[in-house]
């Protein structure tokens, strides 16, 4: 009798030991797929991130923030990049608040609104690009800019156009 209880325990733990080593076996190979995908995600990610900071560069490279020649120019006239900048930017956003046309956009608004520029880019020390619209109608405008002697800016359209309605 113990003999016989001796046996069944003993199949009973090698039963129990197999089932453990074939679920074991189960969840590592789970684990090393999900492992594999991770690594491929990974890869992938960091591929994406490469080619985003890519384009980042190539988008700076006609910016006043990242040219050195232009940052200079600035620099051997006394002004400070940090503060000039936002200076120029707000006085060209000070034109959308006069009233009547827009000194700068060569075309008429809507009937009931105004031309205002929305967005606004500092190429060097010399150029812009600036977006503007009414709402209904939108361009670009291409602006050459001077800061003076006494702090003021002047801007001086050189191109602009309308993009045409879709009507």
């Amino acid at each position: 009798m113990k003999q016989r209880i001796f046996i069944y325990l003993f199949i009973f733990s090698a039963l129990l030991n197999l089932f453990q080593y074939v679920n074991s076996k189960r969840l590592f190979e789970v684990q090393n797929k999900q492992l594999e995908t991770s690594h491929s995600r990974v890869e992938t990610y960091k591929d994406s991130i490469a080619s985003l900071e890519e384009d980042i560069l190539n988008l700076l490279h006609f910016n006043l923030e990242r040219n050195e020649d232009a940052i200079s120019y600035f620099e051997n006239k006394g002004y400070k990049i940090d503060t000039l900048i936002p200076f120029i930017k707000d006085e060209l956003y000070k034109l959308n608040e006069i009233k009547g046309d827009h000194p700068l956009i060569p075309y008429a608004a809507s009937e009931g609104r105004k031309m205002m520029i929305n967005t606004v880019k500092l190429l060097n020390h010399k150029w812009i690009i600036a977006d503007f619209t009414d709402g209904v109608f939108w361009g670009e405008l291409f602006l050459t800019y001077e800061v003076t002697t006494d702090n003021e800016v002047k801007f001086n359209v050189v191109e602009s156009f309308l993009y045409p309605t879709n009507s």
